[in-house]
Protein backbone atom coordinates (compact mmCIF):
# COMPACT_ATOMS: atom_id res chain seq x y z
CA UNK A 1 0.00 0.00 0.00
CA UNK A 2 0.90 3.28 -0.81
CA UNK A 3 1.65 5.71 1.95
CA UNK A 4 -0.81 8.45 0.61
CA UNK A 5 -3.66 5.43 0.17
CA UNK A 6 -2.69 4.54 4.05
CA UNK A 7 -2.92 8.30 5.17
CA UNK A 8 -6.47 8.86 3.33
CA UNK A 9 -7.79 5.76 5.10
CA UNK A 10 -6.76 6.74 8.32
CA UNK A 11 -7.85 10.16 7.70
CA UNK A 12 -11.74 8.90 6.99
CA UNK A 13 -10.63 6.85 10.26
CA UNK A 14 -9.90 9.43 12.23
CA UNK A 15 -13.12 11.18 11.54
CA UNK A 16 -15.25 8.00 12.32
CA UNK A 17 -13.36 7.67 15.94
CA UNK A 18 -13.62 11.09 16.84
CA UNK A 19 -16.74 12.75 15.44
CA UNK A 20 -16.36 16.50 14.93
CA UNK A 21 -12.60 16.65 14.87
CA UNK A 22 -10.39 18.53 12.66
CA UNK A 23 -7.16 16.39 10.82
CA UNK A 24 -4.75 18.61 8.60
CA UNK A 25 -2.33 17.38 6.49
CA UNK A 26 0.69 19.73 7.23
CA UNK A 27 2.97 20.66 4.25
CA UNK A 28 6.39 19.06 4.43
CA UNK A 29 8.10 21.65 2.70
CA UNK A 30 7.22 24.19 5.47
CA UNK A 31 9.24 22.46 8.08
CA UNK A 32 11.31 19.57 7.10
CA UNK A 33 10.28 16.53 8.94
CA UNK A 34 7.05 17.52 11.01
CA UNK A 35 4.52 14.87 11.37
CA UNK A 36 2.23 14.54 8.39
CA UNK A 37 -1.39 15.14 10.61
CA UNK A 38 -2.33 16.96 12.69
CA UNK A 39 -5.61 15.76 14.42
CA UNK A 40 -7.57 18.61 16.74
CA UNK A 41 -10.45 17.41 19.24
CA UNK A 42 -12.61 18.97 21.38
CA UNK A 43 -9.97 21.10 23.81
CA UNK A 44 -6.90 18.65 22.71
CA UNK A 45 -4.17 17.80 19.75
CA UNK A 46 -2.16 15.09 17.54
CA UNK A 47 0.19 15.16 15.89
CA UNK A 48 0.95 11.29 13.49
CA UNK A 49 4.08 10.51 10.77
CA UNK A 50 2.74 7.60 8.52
CA UNK A 51 4.46 5.31 7.11
CA UNK A 52 3.60 2.73 4.39
CA UNK A 53 5.17 -0.14 6.62
CA UNK A 54 6.83 -0.53 9.91
CA UNK A 55 10.16 -1.19 7.70
CA UNK A 56 10.04 1.99 5.75
CA UNK A 57 12.93 4.44 7.03
CA UNK A 58 12.60 7.76 8.82
CA UNK A 59 13.82 10.93 7.28
CA UNK A 60 16.03 13.62 8.51
CA UNK A 61 14.47 15.23 11.48
CA UNK A 62 11.17 12.90 11.84
CA UNK A 63 11.87 11.30 15.09
CA UNK A 64 13.27 14.58 16.78
CA UNK A 65 9.83 16.53 15.99
CA UNK A 66 7.26 13.19 16.81
CA UNK A 67 9.55 12.78 20.12
CA UNK A 68 9.29 17.02 21.05
CA UNK A 69 5.64 17.11 19.75
CA UNK A 70 5.12 13.64 21.82
CA UNK A 71 6.17 15.77 25.02
CA UNK A 72 4.04 18.55 24.48
CA UNK A 73 0.70 16.28 23.55
CA UNK A 74 0.75 13.28 21.72
CA UNK A 75 2.56 12.21 18.69
CA UNK A 76 3.29 8.78 17.24
CA UNK A 77 4.83 6.77 13.62
CA UNK A 78 1.70 5.14 12.69
CA UNK A 79 1.47 2.54 10.02
CA UNK A 80 -1.01 -0.49 9.21
CA UNK A 81 1.29 -3.10 11.30
CA UNK A 82 0.94 -0.81 14.43
CA UNK A 83 -2.19 0.92 13.43
CA UNK A 84 -4.48 -0.78 16.09
CA UNK A 85 -2.07 0.28 19.26
CA UNK A 86 -1.66 3.71 18.43
CA UNK A 87 -5.45 4.61 17.73
CA UNK A 88 -6.04 2.72 20.85
CA UNK A 89 -2.91 4.86 22.82
CA UNK A 90 -4.52 8.30 21.09
CA UNK A 91 -7.94 7.47 22.46
CA UNK A 92 -6.85 7.07 25.91
CA UNK A 93 -4.90 10.51 25.52
CA UNK A 94 -7.70 12.64 23.94
CA UNK A 95 -9.79 11.19 27.22
CA UNK A 96 -7.50 11.71 29.42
Amino acid sequence: MLERNFQAKLKKELKEIFPGCIVTKNDANDIQGLPDLTIFYKDRWATLECKKSANEKKRPNQEYYVDRMNEMSFSRFICPENKEEVLNELQQAFES
